[in-house]
């Protein structure tokens, strides 16, 4: 049960990975992230912050596929895998607190429901 808790995270994180990376290309979603401060398109600064967010996003995919054994994970690194996926489920719980107190209405609804979603599969992998 852990392998397809893993790959349903996967698929959500790499969702939330093409959102941001979107946003770090340019995509005029401002208002739908960040409470809804910039309308169109994020200034130069925080679209880098949004190309940051999709690589750590993905690499969180890959953490939590490994930790469950969906896929490899290089041995000497394998030690990492359950204190990685722990730290994950405590940012992804975190993120959600920040959606519920966004101003925009997609953070609350959508993103605090997928990173909700998230932290609990997260740590269901994480406590495997």
């Amino acid at each position: 049960m852990t392998v397809p808790a893993a790959v349903l995270a996967a698929v959500l994180f790499l969702g939330m990975a093409a959102f941001q990376a979107s946003l770090a290309f340019g995509a005029p979603m401002g208002a739908h992230v960040l409470g809804g401060r910039y309308p169109a398109v994020l200034p130069n600064r925080i679209r880098a912050f949004s190309g940051l967010a999709a690589a750590i996003l993905a690499g969180g995919a890959l953490v939590i596929l490994a930790r469950a054994g969906a896929i490899g994970w290089p041995a000497g690194l394998s030690s990492l895998l359950t204190p990685a996926s722990w730290a994950i489920t405590g940012f992804l719980a975190l993120n959600t607190l920040g959606n519920l107190a966004s101003k925009s209405r997609l953070e609350k609804t959508a993103f605090a429901a997928t990173t909700a979603a998230l932290a609990v599969l997260s740590g269901y992998v994480a406590l495997s």
